[in-house]
């Protein structure tokens, strides 16, 4: 497995993410639009697999009743999406790939809320596509 590392925009808020898969995913939704500025192309990262430097410039926001989403209190990057409800288990991070230093190897294999992507985004290359009806069954009822 390959270690990954990556920062915001201003450097305050660094990562080290190892092992890892080189696999990512679309969101379409309109909140990850909103925050991302198009789809968000993010890399799930297991709790245990990311350490962070630069903690105290991270700000977190509750962005629906099940999941959050956090920020560099001195840049604005958008730093991770995150499911927050009760588990057995941490939940893993969705890491944005814009952050990460290198990109080489990454595949995406799903886009989802797929019906709603923006006309323009067509992403090339077979994968997964969920549309949000899917979506909404595959995650039990739980909110964008």
């Amino acid at each position: 497995m390959i270690t990954r590392t990556g920062h915001c925009l201003c450097g305050a808020v660094g990562f080290t993410i190892s092992p890892h898969t080189p696999e990512v995913g679309a969101c379409h939704c309109k909140m990850c639009q909103r925050w991302a500025g198009s789809a968000l192309l993010a890399m799930e990262t297991p709790a245990d697999a990311i350490k962070f430097a630069g903690e105290s410039h991270i700000k977190r926001f509750q962005s629906s009743d099940w999941a959050e989403r956090a920020w560099c209190d001195s840049c604005g990057s958008s730093l991770w999406y995150r499911v927050t409800t009760p588990s057995d288990a941490p939940h893993p991070f969705e890491i944005p790939i814009g952050l990460l230093d290198d990109t080489a190897g990454l595949t995406m294999t799903r886009e989802i809320y797929f019906d709603e992507k923006a006309d323009l985004v067509d992403f090339k290359g077979e994968r997964e596509q969920l549309t949000t009806a899917e979506c909404l069954a595959l995650y039990a009822g739980n909110e964008e």
